[in-house]
Protein backbone atom coordinates (compact mmCIF):
# COMPACT_ATOMS: atom_id res chain seq x y z
CA UNK A 1 0.00 0.00 0.00
CA UNK A 2 1.70 3.43 -0.75
CA UNK A 3 2.18 5.41 2.05
CA UNK A 4 0.59 8.21 1.96
CA UNK A 5 -2.47 5.84 2.06
CA UNK A 6 -0.76 3.97 5.06
CA UNK A 7 -0.70 7.36 7.02
CA UNK A 8 -3.81 8.65 5.71
CA UNK A 9 -5.90 5.37 7.58
CA UNK A 10 -3.58 4.68 10.06
CA UNK A 11 -2.79 1.11 8.90
CA UNK A 12 -0.50 -0.89 10.82
CA UNK A 13 2.16 -2.59 9.84
CA UNK A 14 0.76 -6.30 9.90
CA UNK A 15 -1.50 -8.65 8.66
CA UNK A 16 -4.86 -7.98 9.79
CA UNK A 17 -5.94 -11.73 11.04
CA UNK A 18 -8.53 -11.99 10.69
CA UNK A 19 -31.65 -20.79 -0.20
CA UNK A 20 -35.93 -19.92 1.96
CA UNK A 21 -34.32 -20.43 5.32
CA UNK A 22 -35.34 -24.42 6.56
CA UNK A 23 -38.40 -23.10 9.21
CA UNK A 24 -40.01 -25.91 10.92
CA UNK A 25 -43.55 -24.73 11.43
CA UNK A 26 -46.64 -24.71 9.57
CA UNK A 27 -47.02 -21.66 7.23
CA UNK A 28 -50.12 -19.14 8.14
CA UNK A 29 -52.04 -17.41 5.49
CA UNK A 30 -50.50 -14.71 4.19
CA UNK A 31 -52.47 -12.03 5.30
CA UNK A 32 -52.37 -13.24 8.93
CA UNK A 33 -48.18 -13.29 8.59
CA UNK A 34 -48.20 -9.86 7.23
CA UNK A 35 -50.27 -8.80 10.33
CA UNK A 36 -48.24 -10.14 12.92
CA UNK A 37 -44.99 -9.16 11.51
CA UNK A 38 -45.57 -5.41 11.01
CA UNK A 39 -47.27 -5.43 14.88
CA UNK A 40 -43.96 -7.05 16.18
CA UNK A 41 -41.61 -4.93 14.09
CA UNK A 42 -43.89 -2.05 15.49
CA UNK A 43 -43.51 -3.01 18.70
CA UNK A 44 -40.43 -2.82 18.96
CA UNK A 45 -40.07 0.65 16.75
CA UNK A 46 -38.79 -0.95 13.82
CA UNK A 47 -40.67 -1.25 10.44
CA UNK A 48 -40.15 -4.32 8.53
CA UNK A 49 -38.58 -4.91 5.33
CA UNK A 50 -41.27 -7.50 4.19
CA UNK A 51 -43.91 -9.58 6.53
CA UNK A 52 -42.18 -13.18 4.83
CA UNK A 53 -38.52 -12.38 6.05
CA UNK A 54 -39.97 -11.06 9.39
CA UNK A 55 -41.19 -14.43 10.57
CA UNK A 56 -39.26 -16.75 8.71
CA UNK A 57 -36.03 -16.94 10.71
CA UNK A 58 -36.27 -18.83 14.23
CA UNK A 59 -34.09 -17.58 17.18
CA UNK A 60 -30.39 -17.73 16.09
CA UNK A 61 -27.87 -16.10 17.87
CA UNK A 62 -25.24 -13.82 16.57
CA UNK A 63 -21.68 -13.25 18.15
CA UNK A 64 -19.51 -10.33 16.57
CA UNK A 65 -15.63 -9.91 17.19
CA UNK A 66 -13.94 -6.34 17.27
CA UNK A 67 -11.31 -4.44 18.32
CA UNK A 68 -12.03 -0.95 18.30
CA UNK A 69 -8.61 0.43 18.54
CA UNK A 70 -7.07 1.68 15.11
CA UNK A 71 -8.31 3.92 12.00
CA UNK A 72 -11.10 6.51 12.93
CA UNK A 73 -13.41 5.03 10.09
CA UNK A 74 -13.40 2.03 11.21
CA UNK A 75 -13.86 2.40 14.53
CA UNK A 76 -16.89 4.76 13.88
CA UNK A 77 -18.32 1.56 11.60
CA UNK A 78 -18.16 -0.27 14.94
CA UNK A 79 -20.02 2.38 16.96
CA UNK A 80 -22.35 2.28 13.90
CA UNK A 81 -22.55 -2.01 14.23
CA UNK A 82 -23.32 -1.72 17.36
CA UNK A 83 -26.64 0.36 16.83
CA UNK A 84 -27.55 -0.78 13.82
CA UNK A 85 -27.53 -4.69 14.63
CA UNK A 86 -29.15 -5.15 17.63
CA UNK A 87 -32.56 -3.13 15.90
CA UNK A 88 -32.49 -5.25 13.28
CA UNK A 89 -32.27 -8.01 15.42
CA UNK A 90 -34.90 -7.49 17.47
CA UNK A 91 -37.22 -6.83 14.28
CA UNK A 92 -36.11 -10.12 12.85
CA UNK A 93 -35.96 -12.39 15.58
CA UNK A 94 -32.97 -12.79 16.53
CA UNK A 95 -29.95 -12.11 18.98
CA UNK A 96 -26.73 -10.06 18.28
CA UNK A 97 -24.06 -9.69 20.93
CA UNK A 98 -20.85 -7.81 20.11
CA UNK A 99 -17.39 -8.13 22.00
CA UNK A 100 -13.46 -7.67 21.69
CA UNK A 101 -12.88 -10.85 24.00
CA UNK A 102 -11.24 -12.67 21.58
CA UNK A 103 -10.96 -15.44 23.53
CA UNK A 104 -14.21 -16.50 23.42
CA UNK A 105 -13.27 -17.73 20.24
CA UNK A 106 -13.73 -21.21 21.07
CA UNK A 107 -15.99 -24.42 21.43
CA UNK A 108 -17.52 -23.27 24.76
CA UNK A 109 -17.41 -19.36 23.81
CA UNK A 110 -19.05 -20.51 20.58
CA UNK A 111 -21.81 -23.02 21.93
CA UNK A 112 -24.91 -21.75 21.21
CA UNK A 113 -24.01 -19.48 18.63
CA UNK A 114 -25.45 -19.82 14.92
CA UNK A 115 -22.99 -17.19 13.30
CA UNK A 116 -19.84 -15.18 14.57
CA UNK A 117 -19.13 -11.90 13.14
CA UNK A 118 -15.70 -9.63 11.98
CA UNK A 119 -16.57 -6.30 11.96
CA UNK A 120 -12.62 -4.45 11.74
CA UNK A 121 -10.12 -7.24 12.59
CA UNK A 122 -9.40 -11.15 11.97
CA UNK A 123 -8.73 -13.57 15.24
CA UNK A 124 -5.53 -13.60 16.85
CA UNK A 125 -3.06 -16.66 16.42
CA UNK A 126 -4.32 -18.78 19.20
CA UNK A 127 -7.74 -18.26 18.20
CA UNK A 128 -7.39 -19.37 14.71
CA UNK A 129 -8.14 -23.03 15.01
CA UNK A 130 -10.75 -22.50 16.77
CA UNK A 131 -12.79 -20.64 14.38
CA UNK A 132 -11.47 -23.30 11.91
CA UNK A 133 -13.18 -26.00 13.27
CA UNK A 134 -15.94 -23.93 13.93
CA UNK A 135 -16.62 -23.21 10.18
CA UNK A 136 -15.88 -26.81 9.23
CA UNK A 137 -18.66 -27.98 11.99
CA UNK A 138 -20.89 -26.08 9.68
CA UNK A 139 -21.25 -22.38 12.00
CA UNK A 140 -22.06 -19.34 10.07
CA UNK A 141 -20.05 -16.32 9.49
CA UNK A 142 -20.06 -12.69 7.88
CA UNK A 143 -17.06 -10.69 7.47
CA UNK A 144 -16.65 -7.14 6.73
CA UNK A 145 -13.90 -4.79 4.76
CA UNK A 146 -10.95 -5.62 6.95
CA UNK A 147 -11.52 -8.94 8.36
CA UNK A 148 -10.08 -10.01 4.79
CA UNK A 149 -6.96 -7.75 4.90
CA UNK A 150 -3.57 -9.10 5.00
CA UNK A 151 -0.18 -8.76 2.99
CA UNK A 152 1.07 -12.48 4.62
CA UNK A 153 -1.95 -14.79 3.54
CA UNK A 154 0.24 -17.72 4.06
CA UNK A 155 0.61 -17.15 7.47
CA UNK A 156 -2.88 -18.26 7.47
CA UNK A 157 -3.59 -19.98 4.34
CA UNK A 158 -6.86 -21.71 5.21
CA UNK A 159 -8.04 -18.36 5.94
CA UNK A 160 -7.06 -15.88 3.19
CA UNK A 161 -6.28 -18.43 0.48
CA UNK A 162 -9.10 -21.40 0.34
CA UNK A 163 -11.93 -19.85 3.03
CA UNK A 164 -12.04 -16.17 1.85
CA UNK A 165 -9.91 -17.07 -1.44
CA UNK A 166 -8.95 -13.45 -1.77
CA UNK A 167 -5.40 -13.93 -1.22
CA UNK A 168 -3.66 -10.48 -0.46
CA UNK A 169 -4.22 -6.90 -0.44
CA UNK A 170 -3.33 -5.39 -3.26
CA UNK A 171 -4.70 -1.85 -3.85
CA UNK A 172 -7.30 0.41 -2.39
CA UNK A 173 -9.49 3.19 -3.74
CA UNK A 174 -9.36 6.33 -1.87
CA UNK A 175 -11.35 8.67 -1.06
CA UNK A 176 -14.39 6.32 0.32
CA UNK A 177 -17.02 6.72 -2.36
CA UNK A 178 -20.47 5.23 -3.13
CA UNK A 179 -20.93 3.05 -6.05
CA UNK A 180 -23.59 0.92 -7.80
CA UNK A 181 -23.34 -2.79 -7.34
CA UNK A 182 -24.28 -5.34 -10.11
CA UNK A 183 -25.39 -8.72 -8.71
CA UNK A 184 -23.56 -11.32 -10.33
CA UNK A 185 -26.02 -14.33 -8.16
CA UNK A 186 -29.54 -13.41 -8.14
CA UNK A 187 -30.51 -16.96 -7.11
CA UNK A 188 -28.87 -17.10 -3.81
CA UNK A 189 -30.86 -16.31 -0.45
CA UNK A 190 -28.78 -13.28 0.60
CA UNK A 191 -29.91 -11.19 -2.68
CA UNK A 192 -33.56 -12.60 -3.03
CA UNK A 193 -35.49 -9.56 -3.93
CA UNK A 194 -32.49 -7.47 -4.78
CA UNK A 195 -32.91 -5.57 -8.48
CA UNK A 196 -29.76 -6.47 -11.27
CA UNK A 197 -28.04 -3.50 -9.96
CA UNK A 198 -28.19 -1.65 -6.68
CA UNK A 199 -26.47 1.60 -5.01
CA UNK A 200 -23.76 0.60 -2.30
CA UNK A 201 -23.32 2.93 1.01
CA UNK A 202 -19.60 4.63 1.29
CA UNK A 203 -16.80 2.81 1.65
CA UNK A 204 -13.32 2.30 0.81
CA UNK A 205 -12.70 -0.81 -1.52
CA UNK A 206 -9.85 -3.12 -1.88
CA UNK A 207 -8.79 -5.12 -4.72
CA UNK A 208 -7.19 -8.85 -4.21
CA UNK A 209 -4.37 -10.59 -5.70
CA UNK A 210 -6.60 -13.79 -6.19
CA UNK A 211 -8.74 -14.06 -8.78
CA UNK A 212 -12.24 -15.16 -7.67
CA UNK A 213 -13.42 -15.80 -11.11
CA UNK A 214 -11.17 -18.69 -11.48
CA UNK A 215 -12.28 -20.21 -8.22
CA UNK A 216 -15.08 -22.64 -8.69
CA UNK A 217 -15.33 -22.39 -4.60
CA UNK A 218 -16.43 -19.10 -4.56
CA UNK A 219 -19.87 -17.69 -5.37
CA UNK A 220 -19.41 -14.03 -6.35
CA UNK A 221 -22.69 -12.26 -5.71
CA UNK A 222 -21.80 -8.59 -6.21
CA UNK A 223 -19.48 -7.03 -8.19
CA UNK A 224 -18.45 -3.09 -8.88
CA UNK A 225 -20.69 -2.35 -12.04
CA UNK A 226 -19.12 -1.25 -15.27
CA UNK A 227 -20.99 2.07 -14.79
CA UNK A 228 -19.44 3.30 -11.97
CA UNK A 229 -16.19 3.82 -13.12
CA UNK A 230 -13.61 5.45 -12.36
CA UNK A 231 -14.22 4.64 -8.42
CA UNK A 232 -12.58 6.89 -6.30
CA UNK A 233 -12.32 10.69 -5.92
CA UNK A 234 -8.08 10.63 -5.85
CA UNK A 235 -7.02 10.14 -9.44
CA UNK A 236 -3.64 8.99 -7.96
CA UNK A 237 -5.53 5.95 -6.14
CA UNK A 238 -8.81 5.68 -8.68
CA UNK A 239 -10.00 1.99 -10.22
CA UNK A 240 -10.77 3.06 -14.20
CA UNK A 241 -11.77 -0.45 -15.46
CA UNK A 242 -11.14 -4.03 -14.28
CA UNK A 243 -13.41 -6.55 -12.23
CA UNK A 244 -13.92 -6.02 -8.42
CA UNK A 245 -15.98 -8.59 -6.27
CA UNK A 246 -17.59 -6.85 -3.43
CA UNK A 247 -19.57 -9.77 -1.99
CA UNK A 248 -19.47 -13.19 -2.10
CA UNK A 249 -20.00 -16.51 -0.48
CA UNK A 250 -17.61 -19.78 -0.51
CA UNK A 251 -19.92 -22.90 -1.28
CA UNK A 252 -18.37 -25.42 0.88
CA UNK A 253 -18.86 -22.74 4.26
CA UNK A 254 -22.10 -21.45 5.51
CA UNK A 255 -20.31 -17.51 5.17
CA UNK A 256 -20.39 -14.41 3.60
CA UNK A 257 -18.24 -11.62 2.96
CA UNK A 258 -19.28 -8.14 2.01
CA UNK A 259 -16.09 -5.19 1.42
CA UNK A 260 -17.81 -2.15 2.42
CA UNK A 261 -17.10 -1.54 6.39
CA UNK A 262 -15.68 2.17 5.98
CA UNK A 263 -17.21 5.03 6.68
CA UNK A 264 -15.97 8.19 5.38
CA UNK A 265 -14.25 10.26 7.89
CA UNK A 266 -12.85 13.72 8.71
CA UNK A 267 -9.67 12.56 10.18
CA UNK A 268 -8.98 15.78 11.64
CA UNK A 269 -11.86 16.10 14.08
CA UNK A 270 -12.39 12.09 13.19
CA UNK A 271 -15.74 12.88 12.62
CA UNK A 272 -18.56 10.67 10.60
CA UNK A 273 -19.39 12.06 6.74
CA UNK A 274 -21.11 9.05 5.88
CA UNK A 275 -22.43 5.90 7.27
CA UNK A 276 -22.08 2.48 6.32
CA UNK A 277 -26.07 1.50 6.58
CA UNK A 278 -27.57 4.35 4.45
CA UNK A 279 -28.08 2.09 1.39
CA UNK A 280 -32.01 0.39 1.95
CA UNK A 281 -30.47 -2.23 -0.72
CA UNK A 282 -27.44 -2.83 0.90
CA UNK A 283 -29.34 -3.50 4.34
CA UNK A 284 -31.72 -5.44 2.50
CA UNK A 285 -28.80 -7.89 1.63
CA UNK A 286 -27.53 -7.71 5.24
CA UNK A 287 -30.90 -8.88 6.58
CA UNK A 288 -31.36 -11.28 3.49
CA UNK A 289 -27.58 -12.77 4.57
CA UNK A 290 -28.15 -13.35 8.09
CA UNK A 291 -31.20 -14.64 8.28
CA UNK A 292 -29.89 -17.70 5.81
CA UNK A 293 -26.78 -17.87 7.53
CA UNK A 294 -28.56 -17.97 11.20
CA UNK A 295 -31.55 -20.71 9.50
CA UNK A 296 -29.03 -24.03 8.93
CA UNK A 297 -30.43 -24.45 5.48
CA UNK A 298 -29.78 -24.18 1.87
CA UNK A 299 -32.92 -24.09 -0.61
CA UNK A 300 -34.41 -22.50 -2.63
CA UNK A 301 -34.43 -18.26 -1.81
CA UNK A 302 -37.12 -17.17 -0.31
CA UNK A 303 -39.56 -15.22 -2.36
CA UNK A 304 -39.86 -11.28 -2.06
CA UNK A 305 -41.86 -9.74 0.55
CA UNK A 306 -45.15 -7.98 -1.47
CA UNK A 307 -48.08 -7.07 0.35
CA UNK A 308 -51.34 -4.63 -0.53
CA UNK A 309 -51.58 -1.96 1.92
CA UNK A 310 -55.65 -1.61 2.38
CA UNK A 311 -57.17 1.26 4.39
CA UNK A 312 -59.02 0.91 7.76
CA UNK A 313 -61.69 3.61 6.34
CA UNK A 314 -62.67 2.77 2.67
CA UNK A 315 -61.21 -0.86 2.74
CA UNK A 316 -59.20 0.35 -0.61
CA UNK A 317 -55.94 -0.27 -1.44
CA UNK A 318 -52.53 1.48 -2.16
CA UNK A 319 -51.99 1.86 -5.59
CA UNK A 320 -49.42 3.61 -8.14
CA UNK A 321 -52.54 5.18 -10.68
CA UNK A 322 -52.69 3.77 -14.04
CA UNK A 323 -49.83 1.41 -13.13
CA UNK A 324 -47.42 4.15 -13.55
CA UNK A 325 -43.69 3.65 -12.80
CA UNK A 326 -42.15 6.63 -13.41
CA UNK A 327 -41.17 9.80 -11.13
CA UNK A 328 -44.66 11.57 -10.27
CA UNK A 329 -46.99 8.56 -10.03
CA UNK A 330 -49.74 9.48 -8.01
CA UNK A 331 -50.39 7.05 -5.14
CA UNK A 332 -54.27 6.83 -4.64
CA UNK A 333 -56.82 4.35 -3.07
CA UNK A 334 -58.27 1.93 -5.37
CA UNK A 335 -60.42 -1.15 -5.04
CA UNK A 336 -58.66 -3.96 -4.62
CA UNK A 337 -57.58 -6.04 -7.43
CA UNK A 338 -54.39 -7.83 -6.60
CA UNK A 339 -52.13 -5.89 -9.41
CA UNK A 340 -48.20 -5.30 -8.93
CA UNK A 341 -48.90 -1.67 -8.87
CA UNK A 342 -50.76 -2.33 -5.52
CA UNK A 343 -48.02 -4.46 -4.21
CA UNK A 344 -45.44 -2.61 -1.60
CA UNK A 345 -42.61 -3.73 0.59
CA UNK A 346 -41.53 -1.88 3.21
CA UNK A 347 -37.65 -1.53 3.12
CA UNK A 348 -35.76 -0.70 6.34
CA UNK A 349 -33.28 2.42 6.04
CA UNK A 350 -32.01 4.04 8.81
CA UNK A 351 -33.21 4.10 12.60
CA UNK A 352 -36.95 3.52 12.70
CA UNK A 353 -37.86 3.93 9.54
CA UNK A 354 -38.52 2.31 6.28
CA UNK A 355 -38.69 3.51 2.59
CA UNK A 356 -42.17 1.71 0.75
CA UNK A 357 -41.56 0.54 -2.41
CA UNK A 358 -43.38 -0.21 -5.16
CA UNK A 359 -43.74 -4.08 -7.35
CA UNK A 360 -43.39 -2.65 -10.46
CA UNK A 361 -40.28 -0.87 -9.71
CA UNK A 362 -38.24 -1.49 -6.55
CA UNK A 363 -36.33 1.56 -6.93
CA UNK A 364 -38.68 3.96 -6.40
CA UNK A 365 -40.27 4.87 -3.56
CA UNK A 366 -43.83 6.61 -1.46
CA UNK A 367 -42.27 10.50 -1.78
CA UNK A 368 -44.20 13.46 -0.37
CA UNK A 369 -44.03 15.99 -2.94
CA UNK A 370 -41.76 19.20 -3.31
CA UNK A 371 -40.49 18.14 0.39
CA UNK A 372 -43.21 19.26 1.86
CA UNK A 373 -43.75 19.37 5.43
CA UNK A 374 -47.42 21.11 4.87
CA UNK A 375 -50.91 19.56 5.61
CA UNK A 376 -52.44 17.77 1.76
CA UNK A 377 -49.28 17.78 0.58
CA UNK A 378 -49.54 15.04 -2.62
CA UNK A 379 -48.39 11.03 -2.29
CA UNK A 380 -46.40 10.17 -5.25
CA UNK A 381 -43.48 7.83 -5.93
CA UNK A 382 -39.92 8.84 -7.16
CA UNK A 383 -36.73 7.30 -7.34
CA UNK A 384 -35.19 6.96 -4.00
CA UNK A 385 -32.21 8.68 -2.82
CA UNK A 386 -32.34 8.38 0.74
CA UNK A 387 -34.46 11.92 1.24
CA UNK A 388 -36.60 12.10 4.68
CA UNK A 389 -39.84 12.93 2.62
CA UNK A 390 -39.21 9.18 1.08
CA UNK A 391 -38.68 7.41 4.34
CA UNK A 392 -41.63 6.55 6.87
CA UNK A 393 -42.37 5.14 10.50
CA UNK A 394 -44.73 2.65 11.02
CA UNK A 395 -46.59 2.88 14.86
CA UNK A 396 -48.84 -0.12 15.46
CA UNK A 397 -52.51 0.65 16.30
CA UNK A 398 -54.77 -2.69 17.05
CA UNK A 399 -56.45 -5.20 15.29
CA UNK A 400 -53.28 -5.29 12.60
CA UNK A 401 -53.07 -1.43 11.81
CA UNK A 402 -50.85 1.09 11.85
CA UNK A 403 -50.11 4.10 10.58
CA UNK A 404 -47.00 5.61 8.50
CA UNK A 405 -45.50 8.89 9.63
CA UNK A 406 -43.28 10.66 7.28
CA UNK A 407 -39.51 11.61 8.62
CA UNK A 408 -39.39 14.97 7.19
CA UNK A 409 -42.76 16.63 7.85
CA UNK A 410 -44.20 14.36 11.44
CA UNK A 411 -47.47 14.15 9.40
CA UNK A 412 -49.26 11.12 8.66
CA UNK A 413 -50.05 9.46 5.55
CA UNK A 414 -53.76 9.86 4.86
CA UNK A 415 -56.51 9.34 2.46
CA UNK A 416 -58.20 13.48 1.84
CA UNK A 417 -61.53 13.76 3.46
CA UNK A 418 -62.05 10.28 4.51
CA UNK A 419 -62.99 9.45 1.40
CA UNK A 420 -64.53 6.29 0.03
CA UNK A 421 -64.35 6.70 -3.51
CA UNK A 422 -61.66 5.16 -6.32
CA UNK A 423 -59.12 7.42 -7.88
CA UNK A 424 -58.57 9.94 -4.74
CA UNK A 425 -54.76 10.83 -3.93
CA UNK A 426 -53.33 10.40 -0.67
CA UNK A 427 -51.49 13.31 0.99
CA UNK A 428 -49.58 13.99 4.05
CA UNK A 429 -51.62 15.27 7.31
CA UNK A 430 -51.60 15.82 10.71
CA UNK A 431 -51.74 12.88 12.63
CA UNK A 432 -55.00 12.96 14.08
CA UNK A 433 -56.04 8.68 14.95
CA UNK A 434 -58.91 8.49 12.22
CA UNK A 435 -59.48 5.71 9.89
CA UNK A 436 -58.47 7.64 6.60
CA UNK A 437 -55.01 7.07 8.15
CA UNK A 438 -54.76 3.32 9.22
CA UNK A 439 -53.61 0.97 7.48
CA UNK A 440 -52.77 -3.25 7.29
CA UNK A 441 -51.04 -5.20 5.15
CA UNK A 442 -53.21 -7.63 3.37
Amino acid sequence: MPEDVVQRRRVPNRSLIPEVLTVARKLLKRALVATIALLTTAATGIAVRSADAAVAAAPFKVLAFYNGTWDAAHIDFDKEAKEWFPATAAQYGFTWEATTDWSRLSASGLSGVQVVMFLDDGPPTERRAAFQTYMQNGGGFLGFHVSAFTTSANDWSWYYNTFLGSGNFVSNTWGPTAETLKIEDRNHPSTAGLPATIQSSVSEWYSWSNDLRNNSNIDILASLDASTFPVGDDPNQQWRSGFYPIMWTNKNYKMLYANFGHNGMNYTTNTRTSSTFASAQQNQWLINGLLWLGGGGTTTPPTPGFSSVINKNSGKCLDARSAGTTNGTAIQQYTCNGTAAQNYQLVTTTGNYVRVNNQANTAQALDVTDVSTADNAKIQTWTYSGGLNQQWQSVAESDGYFHLINRNSGKCLDVPAASTADSVQLVQYTCNGTAAQSFKLG
